[in-house]
């Protein structure tokens, strides 16, 4: 994939008119970087120790938009599309979990991020921990959202997770899918502005790439390798997340982590838990204490917290085109 210069050139004046500061600060003058013949495209905001944002199955950077409102003040936060997602290049043959952390280790290289705090959420998590396995020293902090340590079918829960999609896609599309996913993961009425876009988001990602990536997932494990890690290390859960408790918590054993549980929330901890989380990260990332427990509830139906807009990282993923 190859990029038209007009588009860029177009995407960088909209890019300098919306965050002039941070793009010139952090001498952004392509969102692309080419790994092994691949386009990965990434954004830069604000300034400060590198924190890098990956997020889950389905989406894109710009998924991030809600926490990269609120840790660009302190971070220079860095967000990809994973390969297959967002604008970057289409999904290979044979993906693996592993080879997605090592291009995003070389895209650190080419940021000269030599030491960078990870927060990934469900696939995101997977990335996240398999580069702090990678490179241990160079992660001081990791902080995993509704992920686990292996996505290998194990139990029967994992089974439905994974071949409930795989049979569905092919059978419905990507659209009425997508329906059915949104539908699971913002179930309350109130939250009808996050299921639309999660039906939006989910139902663009092309058939091949959404089970490639399930494939590439279900084929991950890093158990055995766990004591490698020296991160400081953080899980931050949803009440109702898709993974059974216990696995959580042995999880939480293992890695010797702090948790964070929000109440009332699912999969989507992110987006329907804007302020837990972001508090969450907020004193993880900067070594405070974490929020007391009587603030990890899930966003309230009389106080939601709008989609970010004008001049968000949203916009400007959007306004990223290549062709």
């Amino acid at each position: 994939m190859r990029c038209r210069p007009d588009l860029i050139g177009r995407f960088m004046v909209h890019c300098s008119q919306l965050q002039p500061r941070s793009l010139q600060d952090n001498q952004a003058t392509m969102p692309f970087f080419t790994q092994a013949d691949q386009d990965l495209h990434y954004l830069v905001r604000g300034q400060g120790e590198p924190v890098l944002l990956i997020h889950g199955l389905g989406s894109s950077g710009a998924d991030w938009a809600f926490q990269v409102s609120a840790l660009e003040k302190s971070f220079r936060v860095i967000v990809p599309d994973l390969p297959g997602c967002g604008h970057s290049e289409l999904l290979s043959q044979g993906a693996r979990i592993e080879s997605f952390a090592t291009s995003l280790w070389a895209l650190m290289d080419h940021l000269q991020a030599e030491q960078v705090s990870i927060v990934g959420f469900s696939l995101g998590g997977a990335v996240a921990l398999e580069m702090a396995l990678q490179r241990p020293a160079a992660v001081p902090r990791l902080a995993l959202i509704n992920s686990l340590a292996s996505y290998r079918i194990d139990s029967f829960r994992k089974w439905l997770e994974a071949r409930i999609p795989a049979t569905l896609i092919p059978l419905l599309g990507m659209t009425r899918v997508a329906r059915l996913s949104a539908a699971r993961l913002f179930p309350e009425a109130w939250q009808s502005q996050l299921r639309e876009r999660a039906v939006s988001v989910i139902g663009a990602v092309s058939a091949p790439t959404y089970l490639g990536l399930l494939k590439a997932l279900e084929a991950w494990s890093c158990t055995a390798r766990l004591g490698l890690l020296q991160a400081r290390t953080l899980l931050l859960s949803g009440e109702h997340d898709y993974a059974q408790p216990a696995e959580r918590s042995a999880l939480a054993i293992a890695l010797q982590a702090s948790t964070l549980t929000v109440r009332g929330s699912s999969h989507g901890t992110p987006f329907d838990s804007v302020r837990a989380t972001n508090a969450g990260l907020l004193a993880f990332l900067t070594d405070s204490s974490l929020p007391a427990a009587t603030g990890w509830q899930r966003d309230q139906q009389l106080d939601p917290m709008p989609w970010p807009g004008a001049g968000s990282i949203a916009e400007e993923h959007a306004a990223s085109y290549c062709t």
